[in-house]
């Protein structure tokens, strides 16, 4: 497999599980990966289902990716809760995030870019913040969008979920 620029991980087996001192495996680290490539499935899914205008069902969609990219996947509830939070807020959505980029009406948006803020938004506002504190949603989508979308990607994902957060914490910085 072909490591993109800076070195990041691709996929779950690339991910950093060596071992501590004690030589046991960083749980945190396998944790970490788990959601990185549970993301990846949810937006491989949203993408795949909004290329096809939403015509097969998403679920199917989800299933058959969680069974080709992420067989033995321990946190399967992760993957369905993030579907479920976005398709059930899927309107609510579209709009925070035309809100937070008006020069950029949603059907303009690259698809890539629109699902993956759908997911940030989503933990952003519908996530329990102790499972996934706002600043890693906000990471989390950063690195979905610099590993599967443009090389400005990032940033804008970036300056999307920054607006929000800063409506939502008036004291972040």
């Amino acid at each position: 497999m072909v490591r993109p620029k800076g070195g990041n991980c691709r996929s779950l087996s690339e991910a950093p599980l060596g071992p501590s001192a004690s030589g046991k495996l960083f749980p945190e680290r396998k944790n970490m990966a788990s959601r990185h490539l549970s993301r990846s499935i949810v937006l491989q899914s949203l993408y795949e289902w909004d290329f096809y205008n939403k015509k097969p069902t998403l679920k199917d969609i989800v299933q058959r990716n969680i069974d080709d990219f992420g067989p033995g996947l321990e946190e399967l509830d992760f993957i369905w809760r993030l579907i479920d939070q976005i398709t059930k807020h899927l309107p609510e959505l579209d709009k925070i995030i035309e809100k937070a980029a008006p020069e950029w009406p949603i059907a303009q948006i690259a698809m890539i870019d629109r699902n993956v803020l759908r997911i940030g938004l989503s933990e952003l506002l519908y996530s329990d913040k102790e499972e996934v504190p706002p600043k890693v949603a906000i990471n989390e989508s950063i690195e979905l969008a610099k590993n599967f979308s443009g090389q400005t990607s990032g940033k804008f994902v970036n300056g999307v979920l920054g607006t929000v957060y800063k409506q939502l914490d008036p004291e972040a910085k």
